[in-house]
Protein backbone atom coordinates (compact mmCIF):
# COMPACT_ATOMS: atom_id res chain seq x y z
CA UNK A 1 0.00 0.00 0.00
CA UNK A 2 1.36 3.37 -1.19
CA UNK A 3 1.78 5.71 2.23
CA UNK A 4 -0.82 8.71 1.67
CA UNK A 5 0.37 12.76 3.11
CA UNK A 6 -0.48 12.90 6.36
CA UNK A 7 0.82 16.25 7.04
CA UNK A 8 2.80 19.15 4.89
CA UNK A 9 5.33 21.56 7.07
CA UNK A 10 6.74 24.74 5.42
CA UNK A 11 8.59 25.65 8.99
CA UNK A 12 9.50 28.90 10.40
CA UNK A 13 12.50 30.96 10.42
CA UNK A 14 14.20 30.81 14.25
CA UNK A 15 17.38 31.97 15.86
CA UNK A 16 19.62 29.61 17.62
CA UNK A 17 23.23 29.19 19.18
CA UNK A 18 25.19 32.67 19.74
CA UNK A 19 23.01 34.06 16.56
CA UNK A 20 22.53 31.87 13.64
CA UNK A 21 19.51 32.18 11.60
CA UNK A 22 18.10 28.99 10.60
CA UNK A 23 14.56 27.78 9.19
CA UNK A 24 13.36 25.28 11.15
CA UNK A 25 11.19 22.59 9.45
CA UNK A 26 9.88 20.58 12.66
CA UNK A 27 10.66 20.75 16.55
CA UNK A 28 9.37 20.58 19.89
CA UNK A 29 5.50 20.75 19.25
CA UNK A 30 5.83 18.71 16.56
CA UNK A 31 7.90 15.89 17.51
CA UNK A 32 5.52 13.26 18.50
CA UNK A 33 4.46 13.17 15.26
CA UNK A 34 7.73 12.59 13.92
CA UNK A 35 8.57 10.06 16.76
CA UNK A 36 11.84 8.94 16.63
CA UNK A 37 13.01 12.04 15.33
CA UNK A 38 12.93 15.51 17.23
CA UNK A 39 13.72 18.33 14.86
CA UNK A 40 15.13 19.28 11.03
CA UNK A 41 17.05 22.63 10.93
CA UNK A 42 17.84 23.75 7.60
CA UNK A 43 20.84 26.34 7.93
CA UNK A 44 21.16 27.37 4.05
CA UNK A 45 22.28 30.68 4.20
CA UNK A 46 24.49 32.96 1.76
CA UNK A 47 25.14 35.90 3.93
CA UNK A 48 27.81 34.92 6.38
CA UNK A 49 26.22 36.93 9.03
CA UNK A 50 23.58 34.80 9.14
CA UNK A 51 25.43 32.14 10.21
CA UNK A 52 29.61 33.14 11.89
CA UNK A 53 28.56 33.51 15.75
CA UNK A 54 27.58 29.71 15.24
CA UNK A 55 27.20 27.21 18.08
CA UNK A 56 29.57 27.85 20.88
CA UNK A 57 30.18 25.04 23.32
CA UNK A 58 26.96 24.02 24.81
CA UNK A 59 25.70 19.81 26.26
CA UNK A 60 23.90 17.40 24.97
CA UNK A 61 22.32 14.14 26.79
CA UNK A 62 19.97 11.76 25.78
CA UNK A 63 20.11 12.26 21.30
CA UNK A 64 22.00 12.08 18.45
CA UNK A 65 22.72 14.78 16.45
CA UNK A 66 22.88 14.38 12.33
CA UNK A 67 24.71 16.89 10.52
CA UNK A 68 24.15 17.02 6.64
CA UNK A 69 26.75 19.56 4.80
CA UNK A 70 26.25 20.37 1.54
CA UNK A 71 27.88 23.23 0.56
CA UNK A 72 30.63 25.26 3.45
CA UNK A 73 32.75 23.82 5.47
CA UNK A 74 31.84 23.68 9.83
CA UNK A 75 34.42 23.72 12.51
CA UNK A 76 33.34 21.33 15.40
CA UNK A 77 35.41 20.47 18.81
CA UNK A 78 33.79 17.83 21.31
CA UNK A 79 34.71 17.02 24.96
CA UNK A 80 35.92 13.51 23.89
CA UNK A 81 38.96 15.28 22.05
CA UNK A 82 37.36 15.19 18.48
CA UNK A 83 38.11 18.11 16.64
CA UNK A 84 38.00 18.88 12.61
CA UNK A 85 36.34 20.43 9.63
CA UNK A 86 32.65 18.71 8.20
CA UNK A 87 33.26 19.88 4.73
CA UNK A 88 30.93 20.14 1.37
CA UNK A 89 29.09 16.66 1.16
CA UNK A 90 30.30 15.50 4.85
CA UNK A 91 28.51 14.36 7.50
CA UNK A 92 28.80 14.23 10.98
CA UNK A 93 26.54 11.60 13.28
CA UNK A 94 27.21 12.51 16.69
CA UNK A 95 25.50 10.42 19.66
CA UNK A 96 25.41 12.38 22.85
CA UNK A 97 24.19 9.39 25.25
CA UNK A 98 25.30 9.90 28.75
CA UNK A 99 26.33 13.41 27.70
CA UNK A 100 28.92 15.72 25.36
CA UNK A 101 29.97 19.16 25.39
CA UNK A 102 30.93 20.26 22.14
CA UNK A 103 30.71 23.33 19.82
CA UNK A 104 29.75 24.13 15.99
CA UNK A 105 31.10 26.85 14.34
CA UNK A 106 29.75 27.15 10.84
CA UNK A 107 32.80 29.13 7.94
CA UNK A 108 30.84 28.82 4.86
CA UNK A 109 32.88 28.38 1.68
CA UNK A 110 34.81 31.08 -0.22
CA UNK A 111 31.55 32.60 -1.55
CA UNK A 112 30.35 33.41 1.97
CA UNK A 113 27.62 30.59 1.74
CA UNK A 114 26.92 27.30 4.37
CA UNK A 115 24.32 24.93 3.15
CA UNK A 116 23.05 22.27 5.34
CA UNK A 117 20.31 20.37 7.90
CA UNK A 118 20.63 19.39 11.43
CA UNK A 119 18.45 16.53 11.75
CA UNK A 120 17.84 15.25 15.83
CA UNK A 121 17.09 11.80 16.82
CA UNK A 122 15.82 10.34 20.16
CA UNK A 123 16.90 7.47 21.62
CA UNK A 124 15.17 5.09 23.82
CA UNK A 125 14.92 4.99 27.61
CA UNK A 126 17.50 1.75 27.95
CA UNK A 127 20.08 4.03 25.57
CA UNK A 128 19.84 7.46 26.71
CA UNK A 129 22.97 6.83 28.97
CA UNK A 130 24.97 4.92 26.25
CA UNK A 131 28.37 6.32 25.95
CA UNK A 132 29.04 8.91 23.29
CA UNK A 133 30.28 8.15 20.24
CA UNK A 134 31.17 10.60 17.14
CA UNK A 135 30.83 9.38 13.49
CA UNK A 136 32.79 11.54 10.92
CA UNK A 137 31.81 10.76 7.07
CA UNK A 138 33.39 12.04 4.32
CA UNK A 139 31.89 12.81 0.95
CA UNK A 140 33.60 9.86 -0.47
CA UNK A 141 32.41 7.50 2.06
CA UNK A 142 28.71 7.76 0.94
CA UNK A 143 27.88 5.63 -1.99
CA UNK A 144 25.68 7.12 -4.72
CA UNK A 145 23.34 4.43 -6.34
CA UNK A 146 22.10 5.11 -9.96
CA UNK A 147 18.68 4.08 -10.99
CA UNK A 148 16.20 3.67 -13.82
CA UNK A 149 15.19 7.11 -15.31
CA UNK A 150 18.22 8.77 -14.23
CA UNK A 151 17.25 8.74 -10.56
CA UNK A 152 20.06 9.19 -8.20
CA UNK A 153 20.42 8.39 -4.78
CA UNK A 154 23.23 9.11 -1.99
CA UNK A 155 22.87 6.41 0.60
CA UNK A 156 23.81 8.11 4.28
CA UNK A 157 21.94 5.44 6.08
CA UNK A 158 19.88 2.23 5.23
CA UNK A 159 20.36 0.24 1.51
CA UNK A 160 18.99 1.10 -1.66
CA UNK A 161 19.65 -1.62 -4.68
CA UNK A 162 22.32 -3.94 -2.44
CA UNK A 163 23.93 -0.99 -1.30
CA UNK A 164 24.46 -0.29 2.09
CA UNK A 165 25.71 3.32 3.21
CA UNK A 166 28.24 4.04 5.56
CA UNK A 167 26.04 4.77 8.78
CA UNK A 168 24.94 1.15 10.84
CA UNK A 169 24.34 0.11 13.98
CA UNK A 170 22.29 2.78 14.51
CA UNK A 171 19.62 2.59 17.47
CA UNK A 172 16.17 3.74 15.69
CA UNK A 173 17.23 1.89 12.55
CA UNK A 174 16.98 4.84 10.27
CA UNK A 175 17.20 5.24 6.19
CA UNK A 176 19.15 8.69 5.41
CA UNK A 177 19.36 8.97 1.62
CA UNK A 178 19.68 12.09 -0.61
CA UNK A 179 17.77 11.95 -3.65
CA UNK A 180 17.70 13.32 -6.97
CA UNK A 181 14.71 12.66 -9.67
CA UNK A 182 14.41 14.03 -13.16
CA UNK A 183 11.20 15.77 -14.13
CA UNK A 184 8.78 13.08 -15.34
CA UNK A 185 10.43 10.13 -13.41
CA UNK A 186 8.49 8.60 -10.50
CA UNK A 187 10.81 6.94 -7.73
CA UNK A 188 9.34 4.84 -5.60
CA UNK A 189 10.70 3.28 -2.22
CA UNK A 190 9.58 0.81 0.00
CA UNK A 191 9.33 1.47 3.47
CA UNK A 192 9.37 -0.65 6.71
CA UNK A 193 5.29 -1.27 8.01
CA UNK A 194 5.30 0.97 11.12
CA UNK A 195 8.18 3.21 10.94
CA UNK A 196 7.61 7.24 10.93
CA UNK A 197 8.78 8.43 7.14
CA UNK A 198 8.88 12.22 5.27
CA UNK A 199 10.76 13.38 3.11
CA UNK A 200 12.27 17.26 2.88
CA UNK A 201 12.53 18.99 -0.46
CA UNK A 202 15.87 21.04 -0.66
CA UNK A 203 15.87 21.84 -4.66
CA UNK A 204 13.69 22.09 -7.26
CA UNK A 205 9.65 20.72 -7.88
CA UNK A 206 7.89 17.56 -7.98
CA UNK A 207 4.52 15.84 -7.02
CA UNK A 208 3.74 13.78 -3.79
CA UNK A 209 0.65 11.79 -4.63
CA UNK A 210 -0.28 14.60 -7.24
CA UNK A 211 0.41 17.25 -4.52
CA UNK A 212 2.79 19.55 -5.88
CA UNK A 213 6.27 20.05 -3.70
CA UNK A 214 8.90 22.63 -3.62
CA UNK A 215 11.53 23.82 -2.15
CA UNK A 216 11.99 23.77 1.78
CA UNK A 217 8.31 21.82 1.96
CA UNK A 218 8.16 19.02 4.20
CA UNK A 219 6.07 15.37 3.43
CA UNK A 220 4.93 13.48 6.85
CA UNK A 221 3.35 10.37 5.41
CA UNK A 222 0.67 7.97 6.57
CA UNK A 223 1.87 4.10 7.20
CA UNK A 224 2.31 2.34 4.21
CA UNK A 225 4.52 0.04 2.46
CA UNK A 226 6.26 2.50 0.23
CA UNK A 227 6.17 6.17 -0.95
CA UNK A 228 6.53 8.05 -4.13
CA UNK A 229 7.89 11.21 -5.66
CA UNK A 230 7.99 12.42 -9.20
CA UNK A 231 10.07 15.15 -10.24
CA UNK A 232 8.65 17.78 -12.67
CA UNK A 233 10.07 20.39 -14.61
CA UNK A 234 14.02 20.42 -14.57
CA UNK A 235 13.66 17.84 -11.42
CA UNK A 236 13.40 17.43 -7.28
CA UNK A 237 16.02 16.91 -5.00
CA UNK A 238 15.23 15.83 -1.44
CA UNK A 239 15.91 13.94 1.62
CA UNK A 240 14.48 10.82 2.42
CA UNK A 241 14.30 9.74 6.08
CA UNK A 242 12.98 6.85 7.79
CA UNK A 243 13.07 5.28 11.52
CA UNK A 244 11.37 3.26 14.14
CA UNK A 245 9.64 5.14 16.48
CA UNK A 246 10.09 4.60 20.26
CA UNK A 247 6.46 5.52 21.52
CA UNK A 248 7.93 6.78 24.95
CA UNK A 249 7.75 10.09 26.91
CA UNK A 250 9.17 12.91 25.73
CA UNK A 251 11.14 15.44 28.54
CA UNK A 252 13.21 18.21 26.32
CA UNK A 253 14.56 21.48 27.91
CA UNK A 254 17.40 23.04 25.29
CA UNK A 255 19.40 20.80 24.11
CA UNK A 256 18.70 17.54 26.58
CA UNK A 257 15.88 15.07 25.67
CA UNK A 258 15.08 12.45 28.24
CA UNK A 259 11.77 10.20 29.48
CA UNK A 260 11.00 12.54 32.62
CA UNK A 261 11.67 15.93 34.25
CA UNK A 262 13.67 14.58 37.22
CA UNK A 263 16.41 13.28 34.63
CA UNK A 264 16.29 16.40 32.50
CA UNK A 265 16.70 18.33 36.20
CA UNK A 266 19.54 15.99 37.26
CA UNK A 267 21.37 16.45 34.03
CA UNK A 268 20.90 20.35 34.37
CA UNK A 269 22.30 19.92 37.74
CA UNK A 270 25.26 17.57 36.93
CA UNK A 271 26.39 20.03 33.96
CA UNK A 272 26.91 23.06 36.69
CA UNK A 273 28.64 21.08 38.78
CA UNK A 274 31.57 19.61 36.36
CA UNK A 275 29.80 15.93 36.05
CA UNK A 276 28.38 15.91 33.13
CA UNK A 277 30.70 14.45 31.09
CA UNK A 278 30.96 10.52 32.19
Amino acid sequence: MRRAIKDIYRGEGVTEGAGVRLHRMFGYYEAPAFDPFLMLDDFRADNPADFLKGFPWHPHRGIETITYVLKGDVEHGDSMGNQGVISSGDVQWMTAGSGIIHQEMPKGDAHGSMHGFQLWANLPATQKMMPPRYRGITAADIPEVALPGGVRVKVIAGELGGVRGPMEEIVIDPEYLDCAVPGGVEFTHPTRRGYTAFIYVIGGQGLVNGTPVVDRTLVLFEDGDELAVQGEGDGVRFLLLTGQPLGEPIAWRGPIVMNTQEEIQTAFREYQDGTFVK
